[in-house]
Parts: structure tokens; sequence; C-alpha cells
């Protein structure tokens, strides 16, 4: 088959727009693959049931008799033990669960801000 000659330039311009469009939709227009939109939607689903959880957190350490003790262990970790500390002490872990949420201990040490009790 045999394409026009004024033909020509008209291909190469759709070509050469596509591939323009297309850096400039997932570089800076906010387009994402299937899989990345999955990504964040799990990472979105993860904060929101971390955010509802943190109540339970907040109020499970303030009604605990051993409070202080416990607060005391958790501010004599090492920063980046703490978060077990708080693990230990119970607080992260939800009603109905056997094991603590690693992620609910983080958001609820630094909700508590255990240095200015």
């Amino acid at each position: 088959m045999n394409i026009p000659e004024w033909l020509k330039p008209g291909i190469y311009g759709m070509v050469l727009g596509a591939v323009v469009l297309a850096v400039v939709g997932f570089s800076w227009g906010g387009w994402m693959t299937s899989g990345q939109a999955i990504k964040v939607a799990d990472t979105m689903a993860d904060d929101a049931v971390i955010a509802a959880l943190l109540p339970i957190c907040i109020d499970s350490a303030s009604t605990d008799i051993n409070r202080t003790m416990k607060i005391g262990k958790i501010r004599e970790a090492a920063d980046y033990k703490r978060r077990d500390a708080l693990m230990e002490a119970g607080w992260a872990t939800v009603p109905g669960e056997t094991s603590p949420n690693r992620d609910l201990a983080k958001a609820c040490l630094d909700a508590l801000n255990i240095e200015k009790q």
C-alpha cells in the first residue's frame, strides 16, 4: 500500500503527539496505572483504620492503672524501641485481637506525646 506523501507528516504528528500526551499526563497530569491506584487506595484505607482505632489506644493508656510505670518504661526505652515498649504495655492491642498493631502503636506514641507528660 502506498501512503500519499502529504499524509506522512500528519501520521508523524499524531504519533509524536500521543507520546508527548502520555509523558505529560503521567508526569504532571496526575494519571496513574491501576497498580499505583491500588497502592494509593490501600495506603489511604490503612491510614483511615489507624485513625479510627487511635481513640481506643489513647483510652487504654489513660485508664490503665499502671499508667505511670508503663510511661516510665516507654521513656527509658531508646527512641527506636519506644514503639515496642508501647506495644508491650498492651495499649496498641485492639479488643478482640491477640497481638498489637505496629502502626497503631506508632500513631498512639505520637498522640500521647510521652516526652511532655
